[in-house]
């Protein structure tokens, strides 16, 4: 992937979500909610302040985050989905 987002933007790839089963039906993927957890593909260099100065992003490429149902941006890149964000719009980042 050949992408560098810019200030303090991220690029995330989606985790696909286990099959759910309930009651020995299995949900189909229309019906299903698109996950809102992600790993962190790319990151922009940071965020630049009032200053001038630019401030380093708390996300690296590898961290799984969680992020809001209706956050960033969709792309398409080589047959893949992506998302890019704000910074601001993780939630959190899951520890190991």
């Amino acid at each position: 992937m050949n992408v560098r987002p810019l200030y303090d933007r991220i690029v995330v790839k989606r985790l696909e979500e286990q099959e759910t089963k309930i009651g020995g039906l299995y949900i189909p993927d229309t019906a299903k909610e698109k996950p809102q957890e992600g790993e962190v593909v790319a990151v922009g260099k940071g965020k630049r302040l009032d200053d001038g100065t630019v401030s380093a992003l708390d996300v690296k490429p590898g961290d799984r985050i969680l992020f809001g149902k209706y956050s960033g941006s969709e792309i398409k890149l080589d047959g893949n989905e992506y998302l890019i964000m704000r910074e601001d719009e993780v939630l959190g980042i899951l520890e190991k």
